[in-house]
């Protein structure tokens, strides 16, 4: 079983910054992709940052130049630094992990933690 917990987000005014943090846990190989997601009010889930084991990252237009993800191997934890934060930055905040439990493709799974708000007043 795997875990991923989740701290940080709450409620900022427009322009302030917020960060987010996760960290993966149980019975897993390695991690190969850990990134963001978020989900606004009647809206679909949607990529926010990734990023690989290797450092390499892809953000969402919407945030590019504002948000910067990082991560750590060796603890098994990401990290969304947001800044310039705008109300439309409003959501559930979801990390995301894509891992091999044993060697082989057939064993890689995908998680998700349970979610962070971030609010974003105006």
């Amino acid at each position: 079983q795997v875990q991923l917990a989740e701290s940080g987000g709450g409620l900022v005014q427009t322009g302030g910054s917020l960060s987010l943090s996760c960290a993966a846990s149980g019975a897993f190989l390695l991690i190969k992709t850990m990134g963001w997601y978020r989900q606004a009010p009647g809206e679909q889930r949607v990529l926010v940052a990734t990023i690989t084991r290797d450092g390499d990252t892809d953000y969402a237009d919407s945030v590019k130049g504002r948000f910067t993800i990082s991560r750590d191997n060796a603890g098994n934890t990401v990290s969304l630094q947001m800044t310039s934060l705008k109300p439309e930055d409003t959501a559930v905040y979801y990390c995301n992990a894509e891992l091999y439990e044993r060697p082989g493709p057939k064993y890689e799974y995908r998680y998700w933690g349970q979610g962070t708000q971030v609010t974003v007043s105006s």
